[in-house]
């Protein structure tokens, strides 16, 4: 007689909790440099100046470093009015604009700048297209606090863009001499197409190569397509509010693989395994590896899991700390 129980997914069978599961891993996953810089610069700011430490906006966008840091003493703020006079303030490895750097400045507020530095370089491109005289278009998603921290950063106008057809209606003569830059987080394949149109549109247009964004975006872009190759179900670990952890369930699902992004082994449906033999497993630049394992934890509860790993870039990036803080070690937190 088969056994069956009930789940937030309706009626798994028996079968499908006890049978074998593969599990690869993809080459790389998770944390990136930047999201690794940005976490310690508040982790040692803690430990030299004590709680409370303010930072302004998520450092970086997963709930669980998120309150990993509030409980180690750490103030999430979305407006510096919130902070006190003279607190020491962070911030988030988006980028802030320069109204933020001159409200802080203005109220005396000491800072750290926990800023990707592939996110200052696309400012600094920016900056330097924009002195050229060229009209400036960034390649991004309206609202993402990069983006906002971007547009931020320049001085002029700026045409935000998400799509070919976003370019397609921009109120420009095509003789416009045009330069492009884009948010780090984006779909390789996506900003390729509009960086294409663009080219396609106007007579006159430089920008960076596609291969110049965001190295770990790129790097994890690749490894899920090649994950998706050889799995029946991908599952991609970050937040809802990660814009790199999201493109890659995108990039699961053109590629014609259901995908799902989780949260952390908790958001796992028994459900999803109906029929999968093979699960690809990675995880968005923002998300740490010990939620991966509570993704792997919470599918060995359902059955027999065999793990490997597939071959990939192996990064070995690091940035440096600001010179404040290179004398204070601290923890990390992937191995709190």
């Amino acid at each position: 007689m088969s056994r069956s129980r009930r789940t937030s997914g309706g009626i798994v069978s028996a079968a499908v909790q006890e049978k074998f599961v593969h599990v690869i891993l993809a080459q790389p996953r998770g944390f990136c440099a930047g999201v690794v810089r940005a976490i310690e610069i508040v982790e040692r700011a803690l430990d030299m100046h004590k709680a409370p430490v303010y930072v302004r906006h998520e450092i970086v966008h997963n709930r669980h470093v998120v309150d990993k840091l509030r409980s180690k003493g750490a103030i999430f703020v979305e407006d510096l009015a919130d902070v006190p006079q003279g607190a020491l303030t962070i911030f988030s490895a988006h980028g802030v604009a320069r109204s933020v750097q001159d409200e802080a400045r203005e109220r005396g507020l000491p800072v750290l700048d926990a800023t990707c530095p592939l996110v200052t370089k696309v400012h600094v491109q920016g900056r330097r297209y924009m002195k050229m005289g060229r009209t400036l278009v960034l390649i991004g998603h309206e609202g993402h606090a990069e983006v906002i921290g971007t547009m931020g950063q320049i001085d002029g106008p700026i045409h935000l863009v998400s799509t070919a057809e976003d370019v397609d209606a921009l109120d420009l003569a095509a003789d416009t001499p045009v330069a492009y830059v884009t948010q780090t987080t984006l779909s390789v394949d996506d900003t390729r197409g509009v960086i294409a149109a663009l080219h396609a549109r106007f007579a006159d247009v430089v920008g960076p190569d596609v291969s110049d964004i965001c190295y770990a975006t790129q790097n994890r872009q690749t490894a899920v397509r090649d994950l998706c190759r050889v799995v029946d179900l991908l599952l991609v670990v970050g937040s809802a509010n990660s814009s790199n952890s999201n493109r890659l369930r995108e990039i699961g699902v053109e590629m014609g693989v259901p995908s799902h992004l989780v949260a952390d082994g908790d958001a796992l449906d028994p459900a999803w395994l109906a029929g999968v033999d093979k699960v690809g497993l990675t995880a968005g630049a923002s998300a740490p590896d010990e939620l991966v394992e509570t993704v792997i934890a919470a599918l060995r509860r359902i059955g027999p899991v065999q793990i490997s790993s597939l071959d990939g870039v192996e990064e070995n990036i690091e940035f440096s700390l600001p010179p404040e803080l290179k004398s204070v070690s601290s923890p990390s937190l992937t191995a709190a």
